[in-house]
């Protein structure tokens, strides 16, 4: 419990003057977070256009599916950061890191939060299980963990299942610090999970350039 209130206290602490005023009064000001989607460079992978992948949105409990920034002082304990929050909510973001990421590759025809037509070949379904940061004595860890299903869509057969998890460690709970761990594990999470969707389609990533 004390540790918990600590952490309240010294993340108050990082505000402005103004935004801190506020967090007494009422809603407090926050700056606003995007994670950035990892480079793919010229995302040719020289096999051609093969497959048109649909990216659902998605699934997280609710107190991930928010556009709040999660802090976990114990691993039964779920807090917030006070002075910032995430630019969409963290399924939306993760989404989208995977539809620009996996767009960038030549091997897909296409690659969308919705089909061109009717349906995709594929479909990438995903759950999140962690996007958060932990206390790690005068820092924080940042952890992120999905599992995720490739399904072809002509015959609703799972063809690939996968659990990717990264890690990033951050100096301290200032928010200057924490936002650049959440995205070196995002970046990674997302390079993980667009490797495996490539090989999915037959594709060797270790090939794309």
């Amino acid at each position: 419990m004390f540790r918990s209130a600590a952490l309240l206290l010294s993340l108050t602490a990082f505000l402005p003057g103004c935004a801190a005023l506020s967090a007494l009064q009422g809603e407090p000001d926050r700056d606003v977070f995007e994670l950035r989607a990892p480079p793919v460079g010229s995302g040719q992978c020289g096999q051609g256009r093969l497959a048109e992948l649909v990216v659902e949105p998605p699934k997280a409990r609710g107190t991930l599916d928010s556009n709040r920034i999660m802090i976990r002082p114990s691993p039964l304990q779920t807090q917030y950061l006070p002075d910032a929050i995430w630019g969409d909510p963290v399924p939306a973001s993760l989404q989208r890191l995977l539809v620009e990421t996996l767009g960038g590759y030549d091997a897909f025809t296409h690659v969308g939060r919705a089909p061109l037509g009717i349906a995709g070949d594929y479909a990438l379904i995903s759950e999140i299980g962690a996007f958060n940061a932990e206390l790690a004595g005068d820092g924080a860890l940042i952890r992120i963990a999905v599992d995720a299903q490739l399904v072809r869509e002509s015959d609703a057969t799972v063809v690939s299942r996968g659990r990717f998890a990264s890690s990033a460690e951050a100096t301290s709970t200032r928010t200057s610090d924490l936002i650049p761990a959440f995205d070196a594990a995002a970046q990674d999470t997302v390079r993980q999970i667009s490797a495996w969707a490539l090989r999915g389609i037959g594709v060797d990533p270790g090939r794309c350039r």
